[in-house]
């Protein structure tokens, strides 16, 4: 497996000002999809696809929504881990 060299190796930093462009679904906006132009959207909790194209973009706002950490979920049957659910 080859070693690829990362940003700080590279003598670079990380700094998404100078990214350049980076479209995203802004609320209360009227969005042109960046595949065909149109502004018909299907909206989800974290995207937001073209009705159109099927073009998916992320949610400007999902990403300042929560910054409470990763959602674990949690098997309910997580207290017998000596027997086996097996669906039927």
């Amino acid at each position: 497996m080859s070693n690829f060299p990362t940003l700080g190796d590279l003598g670079l930093k990380h700094d998404p000002a100078v990214r350049g462009y980076h479209a995203v679904y802004r609320e209360h906006e009227v969005n042109h999809c960046p595949g065909c132009g149109r502004t018909h959207w299907l909206i989800g909790r974290m995207s937001a696809e073209c009705a159109f194209c099927a073009t998916a973009l992320p949610l400007a706002e999902a990403s300042t929504r929560h910054h409470h950490g990763p959602t674990v979920i949690q098997h309910r049957n997580k207290d017998r881990a000596g027997e086996h659910a097996w669906a039927a």
